[in-house]
């Protein structure tokens, strides 16, 4: 699937799920339930145990879009792409990371905090960043950064949920990633309880 492709359904579907758990069987519970509800767009964390085999298990479904996250150097970024990550995440930009990313025609979001760290991930191809950690921030920032960079898109993660989603949408957000609220709604209250979370998380949009 070409990074333009993948980029449109990204920016479509508005939300990704960036997702950790402590056991690959609890995140791919957890992953089918919220695919199945229409959330599909899913970041796998490589902090996760056995966070390769979730990625080609999970990109076998052919409803869902599956990337990989916390990717921190190009042989993991590489190793992901081969297991089926159809696209790469990072907390911060990786030059050789970009490198594998273009080979591979697959999209690259670094996160980011500073104008300088932006435009040094677009020299390097970088079309859709992440604002890492987003508590930092409010979403007027996006306004702010888009002044002397309007060619970015802006994908704010860290402290996004249901309260304040539709907020950073609104500001022009390219999309929201959502990922403690998904675990911690599963864990205390079940599957009943995820699926209305997010049937009322994509409503509200």
């Amino acid at each position: 699937m070409k990074s333009t492709k993948v980029l449109k359904m990204i920016h479509e579907g508005q939300h990704i799920a960036v997702m950790r758990t402590d056991h690959a069987e609890s995140f791919l519970d957890i992953a089918n339930i919220i695919i199945d509800q229409g959330l599909n767009i899913i970041e796998v964390t490589l902090t996760t145990p056995d966070a390769m085999h979730i990625i080609a298990q999970l990109s076998k479904r052919e409803d869902a879009l599956i990337g990989v996250g916390t990717v921190l150097d190009s042989i993991s970024a590489r190793t992901a792409i081969l297991n089926g990550a159809q696209f790469i995440v990072s907390p911060s930009f990786d030059e050789e990371t970009a490198k594998v990313a273009n080979l591979y025609d697959v999209p690259y979001i670094p996160g980011c905090m500073t104008v300088k760290e932006m435009v040094e991930s677009l020299q390097f191809g970088c079309k859709v960043l992440k604002l890492f950690p987003a508590t930092q921030f409010s979403p007027n920032a996006l306004k702010d950064f888009k002044g002397p960079l309007p060619q970015i898109e802006i994908i704010p993660t860290g402290g996004i949920g249901k309260n304040n989603h539709k907020t950073w949408l609104e500001a022009g957000s390219f999309a929201v990633g959502i990922g403690s609220e998904i675990t911690k709604i599963y864990t205390k209250e079940g599957k009943l309880a995820l699926e209305q979370y997010i049937s009322g998380l994509k409503s509200e949009v």
